[in-house]
C-alpha cells in the first residue's frame, strides 16, 4: 500500500513544456487499430433494435410479443413492453459489468494488449452462438459472452489510446473509440435494413455479422505495440523506453519518459488499485469516474439507439421507414463525432459537453411536446409531424455525438493516475455498463408507463449534468495524462479536497533515468 514518509511520490513536478515528438504514422495506425474495439459495442447497440422489431425473430423466442405487436389497436407506448425482450438486449450488458471488473487486474498486470485480445475472442464465440440460436437459452448465453467481450474491450482500449496518444492530440484520438462506435451503430442499422428482406433467417445474419468487427480487433490485436506505460508499469523499462522512442518519432523522451517512470515507481507499490482509489487524494478521479458514464446514459441516447425502430414503429412509422429512420440517426451520431474528433483539442472538453447538453436539452422537450399534443396512446402522428420527430431526433443526436459520446469516454479514460488507472476504467466500465443495463431493462416499461414524458424524464438529467459540467470538470486539454493531477490541486473545488502536493515529496526524490 502507499503511504509512509518513504514510499514514492509518484509525478513530483510538472514537464510538460519539456515533452517533445510528433504524430507519427505507427500511432495513428495503432490508434486506428484498436479503436475498431469500439465497433464490437456499437454494433450491438444498433443490430439489437432492429432484431427485437423482426417478425420471424420475435415469432420464434417471444411469440407474446409479437401476439401484442399484430393487435389493431395496442397502446402505441406500450406494445413491445415485455421484460424478457428486455433481457434479450439487456442481459448482454450485466455481463459486460461484471467482466470489466475482471479484466483491470488483467490489464494492469499482462497489458491492455492482452485485454483487447481477450475481448475479440468472446465476442466472436459470443456472435457464433446467438447467429446459432434454437432457443433462448442459447440466445442469453451468446449475449453474455458478447458482454464479456465488451467488458474486456471497453476497459482496454481507451486506456490504449489515451496512453498511446500525444497529449496535445489525446481527445482527438481517443475519440476513434467513439467514432469505431458510431460507425458500428451505423453499420448495423444498415444491415437490418437488408436483412429485413431476407425471412425467415435474416435475423440471424444479423447477429452472426457481429462477429466481423471482433476478428478485425483480434486480428489488430495480435500487432498491435503495448504501450510505454504499461510496459514501464510492469518492469519493462527499456522496452518502454524504445516504444516510447518510436511512438514519438523522437529519441528526445527524457521529460516523458521521466514521468511514467515515476507514475510506475508509485504503481508498483499499489497492491490494492480499487482500494487505493478510495483515498482522499482520488476523489476527484472516483467522482467523475462514476458520475461520467452515469449521465453518458441518463441523456437517454441508448434508449433511442436501442430501441429506435421500436420507437419509431410506437409513433405510427411503418416497418421499413422506423429502419430507415434508424439509419438516418445511426449516420448523424457517426458524422457528429467527427465534428467532436477535431474541434475537442481546440475547443476543450468543457465547452463541447456544456454545448452539447444545451442542445439535446431543447431537442427532448421539442419531442415531449410532439408526442404529448399529437400522438396519444392509440393515434399515429401525420407526415408532417413524423418528419419533424425524427429531424428534431437527429439534432438530439448529434448534440450527444460531439459532446457527451465521445467525452463521456474519454475524459475518464486520461484523468487517473497511472497506479490506479487500470482500476479507475474498470469502474467507469461498470458503472456504464450498470446504467445501462437498468435503462435497457427498464425502458421499455418507462415508455409505457411515462408515454411523452419519458423524454422529459432525460431532458431533467441532461440539465443536471449540465451544470456539474460548468461547476467540477476543470478542463484537461493538453494537459499531459501523467500529469493531471496538478489540474485537480488547481481547481476551485477540488483544491479543498486534493492534498497540495504528493506524499514524501520533500522527503525523497525520484530517481532520475540516465
Amino acid at each position: 500500500m502507499a503511504g509512509g514518509s518513504f514510499g514514492p511520490s509518484g509525478v513530483a513536478k510538472e514537464r510538460a513544456d519539456q515533452y517533445q515528438g510528433k504524430v507519427t504514422f505507427y500511432v495513428i495506425v495503432s490508434c486506428i487499430v484498436a479503436a475498431v474495439g469500439g465497433s464490437i459495442f456499437g454494433y450491438d447497440i444498433g443490430i439489437s433494435g432492429g432484431v427485437t422489431s423482426t417478425d420471424a425473430f420475435l415469432k420464434k423466442f417471444f411469440p407474446t410479443v409479437y401476439r401484442n405487436k399484430m393487435h389493431a389497436h395496442e397502446n402505441n407506448y406500450c406494445k413491445y413492453n415485455n421484460q424478457g425482450l428486455a433481457a434479450f438486449t439487456s442481459s448482454l450488458y450485466l455481463a459486460g459489468l461484471v467482466s470489466s471488473l475482471v479484466a483491470s487486474p488483467i490489464t494492469r498486470n499482462y497489458g491492455r494488449r492482452t485485454s483487447i485480445l481477450c475481448g475479440g475472442i468472446s465476442f466472436i464465440v459470443g456472435a457464433t452462438l446467438d447467429a446459432a440460436a434454437v432457443n433462448l437459452v442459447m440466445l442469453i448465453l451468446g449475449r453474455i459472452m458478447l458482454g464479456v467481450g465488451i467488458g474486456f474491450g471497453n476497459q482496454a482500449v481507451p486506456l490504449y489510446l489515451s496512453e498511446m496518444a500525444p497529449a496535445h492530440l489525446r481527445g482527438g484520438l481517443n475519440m476513434m473509440f467513439q467514432l469505431a462506435t458510431t460507425l458500428g451503430i451505423f453499420t448495423a442499422n444498415m444491415i437490418n435494413y437488408g436483412t429485413e428482406k431476407i425471412q425467415p433467417w435474416g435475423w440471424r445474419l444479423s447477429l452472426g455479422l457481429a462477429a466481423a468487427p471482433a476478428l478485425l480487433m483480434t486480428t489488430g490485436g495480435l500487432f498491435l505495440p503495448e504501450t510505454p506505460n504499461s510496459l514501464i508499469e510492469r518492469g519493462y523499462t527499456e522496452k518502454g523506453r524504445k516504444n516510447l522512442e518510436k511512438i514519438r518519432g523522437t529519441k528526445s523522451v527524457q521529460a516523458e519518459l521521466q514521468d511514467i517512470v515515476d507514475a510506475s515507481e508509485l504503481a508498483k507499490s499499489i497492491e490494492h488499485p480499487f482500494r487505493n482509489i478510495l483515498e482522499r487524494r482520488n476523489r476527484p478521479q472516483l467522482i467523475m469516474a462514476i458520475f461520467m458514464p452515469t449521465f453518458q446514459i441518463l441523456t437517454g441516447i441508448n434508449s433511442i439507439l436501442f430501441y429506435a425502430p421500436v420507437l419509431f414503429q410506437s409513433m405510427g412509422f411503418g416497418r421499413n421507414a422506423s429502419l430507415y429512420s434508424s439509419a438516418m440517426t445511426g449516420a448523424v451520431l457517426a458524422s457528429s463525432t467527427v465534428v467532436s474528433i477535431v474541434t475537442v483539442d481546440r475547443w476543450g472538453r468543457r465547452a463541447l459537453l456544456i454545448g452539447g447538453g444545451i442542445q439535446m436539452i431543447i431537442c427532448q422537450v421539442i419531442v415531449a411536446i410532439i408526442l404529448g399534443l399529437k400522438l396519444g396512446t392509440d393515434k399515429e402522428l401525420s407526415k408532417s409531424f413524423s418528419i419533424l420527430v425524427v429531424v428534431v431526433i437527429c439534432l438530439f443526436v448529434a448534440a450527444f455525438g460531439w459532446s457527451w459520446g465521445p467525452l463521456g469516454w474519454t475524459v475518464p479514460s486520461e484523468i487517473f493516475p497511472l497506479e490506479i488507472r487500470s482500476a479507475g476504467q474498470s469502474i467507469t466500465v461498470a458503472v456504464n455498463l450498470f446504467f445501462t443495463f437498468i435503462i435497457g431493462q427498464s425502458f421499455l416499461s418507462l415508455l409505457c408507463a411515462l408515454k411523452f414524458g419519458i423524454f422529459l424524464f432525460f431532458a431533467g438529467w441532461i440539465t443536471i449534468m449540465t451544470i456539474f459540467v460548468f461547476l467540477f470538470l476543470p478542463e484537461t486539454k493538453g494537459i499531459p495524462i501523467e500529469e493531471m493531477i496538478f489540474l485537480w490541486r488547481k481547481h476551485w473545488f477540488w483544491k479543498r479536497i486534493v492534498p497540495s502536493s504528493p506524499v514524501a515529496d520533500e522527503s525523497i526524490q525520484s530517481n532520475s533515468i540516465e
